[in-house]
């Protein structure tokens, strides 16, 4: 997923800011279908993963939350990570894995909501 010409360019990330990446190539192309169809929404989620993509205890909201059960971690790397849900619209999700270690919040789902959580 590296980029390609006419690709958008990825904003640097300053002090304090988590990066921001693709996990999957089903993710591009979710994002890119969400960039569509709720642009705004989908940069208030970019902003929250970037500046605060795991609220502490007691912070996190019924928009924005870590998932539960089996579904509450995903590996990436070979490593075991925390996912998140971020709620875009009343009906897409974008699901993100969190690497504190490397300060980057890895996007594998962008779309509707996901089957897997009904």
């Amino acid at each position: 997923m590296s980029p390609k010409r006419n690709d958008p360019v990825a904003a640097p990330t300053l002090d304090g800011e988590w990066r921001i990446r693709y996990g999957s190539t089903e993710a591009v192309d979710g994002w890119r279908e969400l960039e569509n169809r709720a642009a705004s929404n989908l940069r208030d989620a970019w902003e929250t993963m970037r500046h605060n993509p795991g609220p502490g205890p007691g912070r996190p909201t019924s928009r924005h939350h870590q998932l539960k059960g089996s579904l509450a971690t995903g590996t990436h790397g070979g490593q075991t990570l925390p996912r998140w849900q971020i709620e875009v619209t009343e009906g897409d999700r974008v699901w993100y894995l969190l690497d504190t270690d490397t300060r980057s919040v890895w996007v594998e789902y962008a779309g509707a909501h996901p089957k897997a959580t009904d």
